[in-house]
């Protein structure tokens, strides 16, 4: 099998590159990745030379550049290449807008043009806003409520337009909060990881009772190599942790895997439309045969060890 990924260079993308190589023997792999700030080569240091991989430099708004590297021949295409922090969203939403959505177009077209058998959109549990009771389902109504969410909402409708314009064989996966090695150090777990660890402190938002829905990295790129191999083209599937958590409580969590006092807590202001729930219902993934498989603290302490064997890693892209 052959599978363009763009932005595999981010975080979930490495992670589901080599996850892929470890399950698919085989499998040959082409990453498209612009290497923005977020983008990090050494992420994939361990895959080069040891499988079948080739990396491009490459922005997915780059119309040539993406139908040449489709007029190749895949069988897949995963888009990963986004834009996803939700502060700089706010502060900067072009970019969002540009990646997001007209990226996900420029694939698109270049997919729909070259026939290729499966395109798989990589996108998030924050399109359906916040939700006070109950969990969100693929049927809930779209309600972004950030620059982010709504620029991955909009390359969502793409995907769907596509296959019901074109019939195209789309398929759309939405994962709540990830986490593990390689995420950038802007991210709540990471940041606040290597801020105490250099007893900085970690700014809460708000009353730090936001409340989100964990899942392990390596569990989020297992459902979307089997939404991508058995789902059904034109579904939306939701790929969830289930495992609810406020920020306070992961905050203090990481703090006490790290040995640190909670006088290291900074309680700021709250970001503005910050969602205070997400929660998702994954019966539709798990009809495929999803389950998460990994214990949310037992992984939460895996990854602050990760931080702290990897402080090279992550020092030089905080500097």
């Amino acid at each position: 099998m052959r599978i363009l990924v763009t932005g595999g260079c981010g975080f979930i993308g490495s992670n589901f590159i080599r996850y892929m190589f470890q399950s698919h023997p085989g499998i040959s792999v082409t990453n498209l990745d612009k290497l923005t700030y977020a983008g990090n080569p050494e992420n994939l240091s361990d895959v080069e030379g040891a499988y079948d991989y080739t990396f491009v430099k490459g922005d997915i708004c780059d119309e040539g550049l993406v139908d040449r590297l489709i007029s190749e021949g895949y069988d897949a295409v995963v888009n990963f290449a986004a834009e996803s922090h939700v502060d700089r969203s706010i502060t900067g939403p072009a970019e969002f807008i540009q990646t997001d959505v007209f990226g996900t177009f420029n694939l698109l077209e270049a997919c729909r043009k070259r026939h290729v058998r499966r395109y798989l959109q990589v996108s998030t549990d924050e399109v359906y806003g916040s939700i006070e009771q109950g969990s969100f389902t693929e049927e809930s109504a779209i309600a972004p409520n950030s620059p982010y969410s709504a620029s991955k909402a909009g390359g969502d409708l793409l995907v769907r337009a596509y296959h019901k314009t074109y019939g195209m064989p789309v398929l759309v996966t939405r994962s709540s909060n990830n986490f593990g090695p390689y995420q950038y150090p802007e991210k709540l777990i990471p940041l606040f990881v290597t801020n105490a660890m250099d007893d900085v402190q970690v700014p809460v938002y708000g009353d730090g009772l936001n409340v989100r829905d964990w899942l392990f990295v390596t569990d989020n790129c297992a459902g979307i190599d089997l939404v991508l191999r058995d789902g059904e083209p034109g579904e939306v599937y939701n790929i969830g942790g289930g495992q609810e958590r406020t920020n306070i409580e992961i905050t203090k969590g990481i703090l006490k895997a790290l040995g640190k006092p909670e006088t290291l807590i900074k309680y700021v202001d709250d970001r503005p439309g910050h969602d205070r729930r997400y929660s998702l219902d994954f019966g539709k993934a798990a009809g495929l045969g999803y389950s998460p498989r990994q214990d949310f603290q037992a992984m939460l302490e895996e990854t602050v060890r990760w931080y702290v064997k990897n402080r090279g890693w992550w020092e030089r892209l905080k500097a």
